[in-house]
């Protein structure tokens, strides 16, 4: 993998660039847009972690984590966790380790704040990603968060 791949936060200068990120079109109903991920940032701000993913100044996707969330959403904080909330690799840029680089840097973030694993949601069936998650090393957990699988990352 390139060594010039990192990531950028969002602001005013970078932000029609990242709201032109797109992925193919075959894939639009698999993963919500990038406005669309940038304003749940916006109302979301101490758990939505938005970056761009660039290879040396070659803006190539879009990802946004969340962080020390209550998964379960009943209010106890029992079931806390952190994990890859979106990913927008660009469309041509794709099958390039981006989104492999993506996943790891989230990795980074989630063990940098003491966590132990990242927690992705993804839309079954042919057409989506399960195989890339299932190739990471992420294993089904069994539950569906809305109408997306649940896998997890141990982040040993």
């Amino acid at each position: 993998m390139a060594t010039t791949l990192r990531l950028e936060k969002i602001d005013p200068s970078n932000f029609d660039a990242a709201i032109a990120v797109k992925v193919r079109p075959d894939q639009d109903h698999l993963v919500a847009p990038v406005v669309k991920s940038l304003a749940e940032a916006y109302v979301h701000p101490g758990v939505a972690w938005p970056r761009l993913i660039l290879d040396g100044d070659r803006l190539v996707g879009f990802l946004m984590a969340f962080l020390d969330i209550d998964f379960a959403g009943d209010g106890t904080g029992t079931d806390i966790r952190s994990g890859l909330w979106r990913l927008n690799i660009a469309a041509g840029q794709q099958g390039r380790g981006y989104g492999r680089f993506a996943v790891q840097a989230v990795a980074t973030e989630i063990r940098r704040r003491g966590g132990t694993r990242l927690t992705a949601c993804w839309h079954p069936g042919n057409d989506g990603p399960e195989g890339f998650y299932l190739g990471l090393g992420f294993r089904l957990t069994g539950e569906m968060s809305g109408d997306q699988r649940v896998g997890e990352l141990e982040l040993a």
